[in-house]
């Protein structure tokens, strides 16, 4: 228990620093986070293809074990800087770790209001792309792909449709005559529609959604953005959040 209560000191050690951030949608959006991405080697790299699936809600893309004891819900807008940050630099990199190996599943809501609010189509062309991954089991693969070029393709118009396919290319096995249609037509527009109103409905009774990223670890919702950017300490919550789910469930993150 003593580690938890490490754990859960660091954890209280990002309020006080005051790395309370806001993601992209809420009241006081943060603007570009542009960083150095270095060169990180995937994870995915060399390891045996992940279940990946779409749940049976419709809406929701799920990724890794489906008996893993410990579930992750990631709220994300592929357009949202915050999400580029938290995809490169932050937490999801002991996500997908964590996920490899099988003790998380992560499900992936994706949301597009990015689109509304700096017009254009990239965050919802780019939902659809990433459902047309799925499909071809190629999901996880194409979804870091997106994010590891997400600052580039933003200063240079967005997600287009040519750009999507450019990215796919760096995906082995991606591109077909199928795959290519599917993005060109937006054949998942459907799928693109109910991800952002599951995304929309997350809040309950508020009229937003949490913002992205926001990350739900067994059900519960981490608040601190801030958390989420600091890989050392996001890596102290999940694990702890796995090892001792009782823990997790009593404590309080507020």
């Amino acid at each position: 228990m003593a580690r938890n209560y490490r754990r859960a000191a660091a954890v209280a050690t990002v309020g006080a620093l005051g790395l309370m951030l806001t993601g992209c949608g809420e009241q006081a959006p943060t603007g570009a986070q542009a960083a150095e991405q270095g060169n990180k080697v995937s994870p995915y790299a060399d390891a045996k293809q992940l279940p990946e699936q779409l749940a049976a809600d419709g809406m929701t893309i799920v990724v890794g074990d489906p008996a893993a004891s410990t579930k992750v819900r990631v709220y994300e807008d592929p357009r949202c800087p915050v999400v580029e940050e938290f995809e490169n630099l932050g937490g999801a990199s002991v996500l997908r770790e964590m996920t490899l190996d099988r003790e998380t599943r992560t499900e992936y809501t994706f949301a597009s209001f990015r689109d509304d609010r700096l017009g254009g189509d990239g965050s919802k062309r780019a939902v659809n792309a990433l459902r047309a991954a799925l499909e071809v089991g190629k999901f996880v693969e194409y979804h870091e792909v997106l994010f590891r070029n997400q600052i580039e393709v933003e200063s240079s118009g967005g997600f287009t449709t040519s750009t999507l396919l450019k990215l796919a290319d760096e995906v082995s096995g991606l591109r077909s005559d199928s795959f290519d249609q599917a993005v060109k037509t937006m054949k998942y527009e459907n799928f693109v529609r109910a991800s952002q109103e599951a995304y929309d409905s997350a809040n309950g009774d508020e009229p937003l959604g949490p913002g992205t990223p926001t990350v739900v670890i067994n059900d519960k919702q981490v608040e601190i953005t801030g958390l989420l950017l600091e890989e050392d300490l996001f890596e102290e919550l999940l694990t702890s959040a796995h090892r001792s789910p009782d823990w997790w469930k009593a404590y309080q993150l507020t």
